[in-house]
Order: C-alpha cells, then structure tokens, then sequence
C-alpha cells in the first residue's frame, strides 16, 4: 500500500513499530539473501541460481519462507531493496536498460499506470491468476504484473483519549471539520508520504473534482497537523502511538488495530485500544512483475507464482500488515478480530490517478500554505 505496506510495517517496528504498504519503514527485511542497494554500482552479479527481487526497504517474509522457493524451485532468493515505493519504481525506470534484477515487488495502484508506460514489466500471467481477487486482478487486465495484496488507508483514532475528553468518535470525513476536533488530527504530507497521498485521494474520491479542495481549506483552518511521513504521524504526534503525543486522530491503516494489540502492553487484549474510520478508507493494491530484460525470466516468473500463492500470502497479514490477494489465504485471528474490513472503500482508477496527481499534489500545496 505505503504505498500502503512499506509504512504499515513500520509499525511492527517501531510499535515494540506498524502497510505501507504498502507500504518508509526502517524495518530490514528477513530472507534468504538481502542487499540494501542505495548505489546501485555495488551490487554484485547473481549467481547462475539466483532469482533476484528488488522490493521496497518494508519487504518482509520470514526465512523458511522464502527458503521453501529454493527448495522448489533450486534458486536462491536475493532480495535487493531499494527505498519507499516511489522510489523504488524512479530507480526500475532509469535502470531499466540493465535491470538491477529479476522480478519486482511493491509497485501500487497510486503508482501503477505510470509503471506500465515506463515499459519495466514483461506482462506474465501467473498461474495463480484464478485464485486472485476479482477485483485486483481487474485493475490489469493485461496481466503486466499480478496484484500480491492490497490494504486500506484509513482515519485512525485514539479509544482512550477522545472518551477522557467525552468526544464522540468521527465517524466520516466531515466530522473532522467539526469544533470539538479542532487540533486533534494529524495527517502526513501527499507530497512525501503514501499514506498521506492514499488519504488526499480519498478526499477527492470522496468529494468529487469540485469539492475537495475547500474540504482541505476546511481542515486547515480546524488546525490539522501535516507531517512528512507516517513515523513521525503516528510514532510522534498521534496520542496512541506509544510516545508523547497530543493528537487522538491520525492517518494510518484499517490493519493498524491490529499491529497496536500485538505490540501492545497486552498482544491477548480483548479490544483493540485504536480504532478505524470506514466511510474514509481508501483501497491500495501491490503488485508484483517480472522485470523486462531479466537475467533470469523464467525464474522470475516461478517467483511471482510464489508470491502469489498461499504459502506465501498466508504470510503477509502478520510480517506486513497487509491483506493477501489471494483468496484462498487464510487470515490470522488478530486480523480477523481487529482489522477493518470497510464493505465499500474508496477508489481511483490507476488511470485517473495517473492524469490528477500532480495536479492534485500541487492544488493541495496551494491551499495549506
């Protein structure tokens, strides 16, 4: 997500740390073989039996896991990260003459239509296509890469510290407009976060072309908070996120609540001691794709089927608190408990991000100067 993923991760490390999907996180991934490559010219050559994948730094799976490809498939995993999702797609693009590996992770649907003109993918349909969501699926139909999860950018709040204040929780966007919220939100910049971009485009989703930006004047002049990232949201302004924070509300992800049980005081609590707004959620999907001109495409293709399939996606719920594409996947008890499940979130095309983005990024600066 981060994207969504990539930050939601963040939170499992920072909360014990919490998406982010999708995706900012510090959190190093655990597999086979990882390279952080922040200068590309120092990565070496794969061997023979390599399979290399360049994900986001929040890619996280554990070490049977990725294990188990090696013995199906004879190839060892590398695992080259590469940055938050933005960057992770600038790089594929200025080196996709010489791609730095085989298979990719992370790309979003904030992200995606410009992926598929920068031509980094050779489409593959995965053998798992059948098993996939509908829904995902249908956002390529072209099958240039395969969907891997997806995870909701959502309003988070604090229990405890709005029923001390007896303030009723929010329970749409325009209650955050309202007096008895003034000063209690924090959100992250769309210009240098995912999550903040998720939830700009949930506004516009929500409000239409028109509507938006006087919501946003709305906001600010309710003494919204704008931080850059969602460390700094959640880990430092948000009053649930452990520290010394003043604001109840934050945005975050529908797989927050969670993440806050199982790396809270008490990981067999009850009740969660956060909670999610539905009516804000706004839906990120991740993809994975086999890079064009891979050394090795064949074994790119047997990694994106892995990764696609159960094995695999069983385990993204409790190492990157994101949801599986998958739905033959099964989900924790703690998801299943505590994660929201918005019945009908926000969209965007990928299409029509692509067109609104910048501009919307811009208009966005304009109004909160």
């Amino acid at each position: 997500m981060k994207h969504f993923s990539r930050n939601v991760v963040a939170f499992a490390v920072a909360a014990a740390s919490l998406v982010a999907a999708g995706c900012t996180s510090d959190k190093q991934p655990v597999d086979a073989t990882t390279v952080s490559t922040p200068d590309t010219t120092a990565v070496a050559a794969p061997a023979a039996a390599d399979v290399v994948l360049v994900a986001y730094d929040s890619f996280a799976l554990p070490k049977e896991t990725l294990e188990a490809f090696k013995t199906k498939t004879g190839l060892t995993v590398r695992v080259l990260t590469n940055g938050d999702t933005g960057e992770l797609l600038n790089k594929a693009i200025l080196t996709k003459e010489r791609p730095l590996g085989d298979a990719m992770w992370g790309v979003d649907s904030t992200l995606l239509d410009r992926a598929k003109q920068s031509g980094i993918f050779e489409p593959y349909k995965s053998v798992n296509a059948a098993d996939l969501d509908p829904a995902l699926t249908a956002l390529v139909a072209d099958d240039f890469v395969t969907p891997v999860d997806y995870g909701d950018v959502c309003l988070n709040y604090d229990k405890a510290a709005l029923a001390k204040e007896n303030i009723t929780p929010p329970a749409s966007f325009e209650d955050l407009v309202k007096p008895e919220f003034k000063d209690k939100l924090v959100v992250e910049s769309p210009a240098t976060s995912s999550p903040g971009l998720a939830f700009m485009l949930g506004t516009i989703a929500h409000f239409g072309p028109t509507g938006w930006e006087g919501y946003w004047e709305q906001l600010r002049l309710n003494g919204v908070k704008v931080v850059n990232g969602w460390t700094e949201a959640y880990e430092g302004a948000f009053t649930g996120g452990g520290k010394d924070g003043d604001r109840p509300l934050v945005v975050s992800y529908a797989s927050s609540p969670p993440a806050a049980v199982l790396y809270g005081p008490d990981p067999k609590a009850t009740e969660a001691p956060t909670a999610v707004v539905d009516a804000t959620c706004f839906r990120v999907t991740e993809f994975a794709g086999v890079l064009k001109g891979a050394k090795n495409p064949e074994g790119a293709k047997q990694l994106v089927d892995f990764l696609s399939d159960t094995l695999v996606q069983n385990e993204l719920p409790l190492n990157m608190f994101v949801f599986p594409a998958n739905t033959k996947a099964t989900l924790p008890k703690l998801f299943v408990d505590f994660a929201a499940r918005p019945a009908k979130p926000l969209t965007l095309t990928p299409a029509e991000i692509a067109k609104g983005r910048e501009d919307w990024i811009d208009a966005w600066t304009n109004v909160m100067q």
